[in-house]
């Protein structure tokens, strides 16, 4: 595949964060990865490395430096959005169809420093990020690409497929193989004109629990909550393991995060019963939105 042209329309991406943002301690508050210039100074990436961001620097490919200003984190997705605050002079790269890619495909996973990893698509299917985050069909590709962050995940046509969220290790034919997982770029076209005109989507936000959980086994377990969140105010702790939402079991991660949500929007209560020390109690938790937690973008 000729990937070279593509190349240039993606950028290094540096973001700092102040020290007391509340992401500051679980993401840091220097975060390095890649965009995707796709629109009218407009650069997709990856959202955990522009949240609560006070400066943003792009990185061309040719070395210019360029800064930009935070537009948008869809919390649903995972897509970031910023605006350069200089010329680019860069090509959009165009949106493919995550719908058609399919297993086997031969694609690209490319970084803003012009590393490139010729990968194939391994499968297509369900994540639930213990950060309550949930995508119904992600992209997975071997052998990973080292710099993952905001990669773009590039078709053979050139055009964009997704954009790259993680590494992980896999199961693949009897062995352990290390993985990247990308956000299908199907998922942002419906919100692209809302995230660029209010900053989010139109779409009642979800409830947010502040949970850090894990499965195992079938069962969700509590690995953490978050400071100051809806659960640590309402008691719950590591290792409790949560059984029930409402009236009805939970069946794994992902189940457990649909039943949450479809709880009513953020602000509403949800009743949990868990497990804790052998013994079985219910705890009541006033969600929140998660984004009132987050530092809001400063223009530059």
């Amino acid at each position: 595949m000729e990937i070279d042209p593509f190349l240039r329309s993606i950028v290094g991406l540096r973001a700092s964060v102040p020290e007391d943002a509340f992401t500051a301690t679980t993401l840091g508050t220097v975060r390095e990865g890649s965009g995707v210039f796709i629109r009218d100074g407009i650069v997709l990436t990856i959202g955990y490395l522009i949240t609560e961001a006070d400066e943003v620097w792009l990185t061309t490919q040719d070395g210019r430096a360029v800064a930009a200003h935070v537009l948008a984190y869809d919390q649903k997705t995972g897509f970031g959005l910023v605006q350069a605050l200089g010329r680019l002079d860069l090509a959009s790269l165009e949106f493919g169809d995550s719908a058609r890619a399919a297993i086997g495909d031969e694609v690209v996973l490319a970084d803003g420093t012009g590393l490139s990893v010729q990968t194939t698509i391994v499968t297509k299917q369900e994540f639930a990020g213990y950060w309550e985050y949930l995508l119904d069909e992600a992209i997975f590709t071997t052998p990973a690409h080292p710099s993952w962050g905001g990669a773009a995940l590039i078709g053979v046509d050139g055009r964009l497929l997704g954009v790259g969220s993680l590494r992980l290790q896999m199961v693949d034919k009897g062995e352990v193989v290390d993985v990247n997982m990308s956000v299908p770029i199907n998922l942002l076209p419906p919100i692209l004109d809302d995230l660029l005109t209010r900053g989010q989507s139109s779409s009642p936000p979800r409830p947010w629990l502040g949970v850090f959980a894990a499965e195992s086994t079938g069962e969700v377990v509590v690995m953490s909550v978050a400071e100051r969140g809806p659960a640590a105010q309402a008691g719950l702790r590591r290792g409790d393991v949560i059984s029930d939402v409402r009236t009805e079991q939970v069946h794994g991660l992902a189940d457990f995060y649909r039943k949450v949500w479809a709880s009513g929007s953020a602000g509403a209560e949800i009743a949990m019963r868990i497990l804790r020390d052998d013994r079985d109690t219910w705890v009541r938790i006033k969600s929140a939105d998660r984004n009132d937690f987050l530092k809001k973008p400063q223009l530059q």
